[in-house]
């Protein structure tokens, strides 16, 4: 009987530890309480995109329409995502099990009708570092940190907030990404194979003394499927460029092995090889995504542990924040092709789910692709359906036409690359910005260029953030201001002994400070200053403090404050705070001439004690 009544006890224990702890619940401020209430709710954001096309209706037409875009999509997706992969320095089968598991995921939970989530180009500039320095395990384990960033994100409804990165950022972002892919391809394209390097330049001296070994066949092939992706598309564009392409070089490499003596072409057949049941397999395994843990793959260069999670965390970081930003661009921009809305903070909680979920089946770090959804647009899709099947077709090809993908050559899909790269510079856009934006904005964009460039991207976007937060706040501090009001700002007049000041814009710690230093001016002979706050929509802790600042030295000097004109959040944080009525020293008002009115009668009662003293003395006398 004693394990039954000590399980009862532990009950009983558990029931009042839970009882005590819903008195907290009370006890939390109210901001925090919405934001559980939203973290809560965030469950009805999954599946926007896909509930919100099944409420208009689904037809067997539309079904057929989403297949045919994804038979499309899928075939671009199947080099792309192997050429994403082998740009990596990773084994191409991983780019496509990112494909097939990211774009079912963020598909059927995301917030968008046609975005197309896998591997992407932004990507490759921050995952090799990673692969050099932590292997395959360490790049699996920080795109999983950068999905439970991308969750938490998405939870707090951040989605919003990627709007306000400054364009600067965003362009000279992409278009250093741009530069890197480029170089980091040309290895493909010479058919040379470098050490693992750390910078651009350690790898671009490495790509020169590797110059002599360079095969004029890859050359060749890389040169002819470039002239190909930009001429086709001028052509047709009823069959992708790529696709014919890559067919048709693919075949033209495998005659030229036959015909031509001393023909050779790197291939994936002949760089990569897998074990598959006891036999060694060229090219990628004909298997669908098994589960794995990432930390136990044999290519690991380390173990899991707290130290590799912290080295990890700012790789991580860019991860997030780069997904972030190019997934919710993708969407807007498909919206703006396709007529349709989007919901952010759903889009960036399904890419936090994928990205986790993704390395537990061998996948790299995941985010939405726009040449892919733009190609999934033209195709016709009508829904998000088609954005999953074309997951669907990648794991069809994957299976099936493995033996096939094997004569792939290696420097065709680092041609592709560059016509990537080439595609998301904007260089013309890039070029513009620099004769017309202002000065800030060039210094802005160069620098996150040249970071990218120069360095790495987990500095760039970190630098990039920064920037983006420094321009926001110093465009804030501008609108945010404290000024003293004139006879004719107020209806009524203002009498001798008051000042009254009006704040206008948010006082957070961006701009605070410099509102609350016009302040500093009063004292002498002023009884009562009346701070105008009708136009001040939020505040933060530092403008709090700094407010208080500002009230504990009036205190100190025998005036009165009258705040005027509260709004409701305001209102709310000062009550909090402590920041209550003081009969003498601290009243509010609804309105500025209501406050007025408050500080004549506040004079009136300072003048009462001298006339009664002023009687006494004649009295006396």
């Amino acid at each position: 009987m004693a394990g039954p009544d000590g399980a009862v006890k532990t009950l009983y224990a558990a029931a009042a530890v839970f009882k005590r702890g819903l008195r907290y619940v009370d006890e939390l401020s109210e901001a925090f309480r919405a934001q559980l209430s939203l973290a809560y709710r965030a469950k009805d954001l999954l599946g926007y995109g896909l509930r919100q096309r099944l409420k208009e209706g689904y037809t067997a037409k539309d079904f057929r329409a989403d297949l045919f875009a994804a038979l499309v999509v899928g075939l671009v997706a199947l080099p792309l995502s192997m050429a994403l992969a082998i740009a990596c320095d990773v084994p191409p089968q991983h780019g496509l099990y990112t494909a097939i598991i990211a774009g079912v995921i963020c598909a059927l939970l995301g917030g968008t009708r046609f975005q197309v989530t896998g591997p992407t180009a932004a990507f490759v500039v921050i995952l090799v570092p990673i692969v050099h320095k932590y292997g395959l395990s360490g790049l699996l384990v920080a795109g999983m940190m950068a999905g439970v960033m991308l969750l938490a994100m998405g939870l707090a409804r951040l989605g919003r907030l990627m709007q306000f990165v400054p364009h600067p950022v965003t362009t000279g972002l992409t278009a250093g990404i741009a530069l890197v892919i480029v170089m980091l391809q040309l290895k493909d394209a010479m058919g040379v194979r470098l050490p693992r390097t750390s910078g651009t330049f350690e790898y671009l001296g490495a790509l020169i003394d590797a110059a002599p070994g360079v095969n004029p066949w890859d050359v060749g092939i890389a040169v002819v499927t470039i002239l190909m992706l930009l001429i086709l598309p001028k052509l047709t564009n009823k069959v992708p460029a790529p696709l014919i392409a890559l067919t048709a070089i693919s075949l033209l490499v495998v005659l030229c092995d036959h015909v031509i003596p001393g023909f050779h072409a790197t291939t994936i057949g002949s760089r990569f090889s897998s074990t598959v049941g006891g036999e060694l397999v060229r090219g990628i395994p004909p298997l669908p995504p098994l589960p794995v843990l990432p930390w136990h793959l044999e290519s690991a260069g380390s173990t899991l542990g707290f130290q590799m999670i912290r080295d990890l965390m700012p790789a991580a970081f860019a991860i997030a924040m780069l997904g972030a930003i190019e997934s919710l661009m993708s969407a807007t921009a498909s919206d703006g092709m396709s007529g349709t809305t989007h919901d952010p903070n759903s889009e960036l909680i399904a890419l936090g789910i994928a990205n986790i979920v993704v390395p537990f089946f061998g996948g790299i770090a995941a985010t939405g692709a726009l040449a892919r959804t733009t190609t999934n647009i033209r195709a016709g899709a009508r829904s998000p359906i088609a954005a999953a099947l074309q997951s669907v077709v990648v794991l069809a090809s994957t299976i099936a036409l493995a033996p096939l993908v094997s004569y792939l050559p290696i420097a065709a899909l680092a041609g592709l690359l560059i016509i990537v790269a080439r595609n998301m510079s904007e260089a013309r856009h890039f070029v513009r910005l620099l004769r017309i934006a202002p000065r800030a904005d060039v210094m802005v964009m160069l620098t996150c260029f040249v970071l990218t460039v120069g360095f790495d991207m987990v500095i760039a976007v970190t630098f990039g953030v920064m920037l983006a937060a420094l321009m926001f706040m110093k465009r804030m501090a501008v609108l945010t201001r404290a000024q003293l009001q004139t006879v004719s700002d107020t209806k009524v007049e203002v009498p001798v002994g008051v000042r009254v000041y009006e704040l206008a814009g948010p006082l957070f710690f961006g701009a605070a400070k410099t509102a609350m230093e016009a302040l500093h001016v009063a004292g002498g002979q002023d009884h009562t200053m009346i701070l105008a706050m009708e136009h001040v929509p939020t505040m933060d802790s530092t403008g709090l403090v700094a407010l208080e600042s500002v009230l504990d030295r009036l205190f100190r000097s025998k005036v009165q404050v009258i705040f005027a004109g509260l709004t409701p959040e305001v209102a709310e944080l000062l009550d909090r705070a402590g920041i209550k009525r003081d009969p003498g020293r601290l009243a509010y008002a609804p309105d500025v001439e209501t406050a007025i009115s408050m500080s004549i009668v506040h004079a009136a009662r300072l003048a009462r004690p001298a006339d009664k003293a002023g009687a006494t003395a004649a009295a006396t006398g």
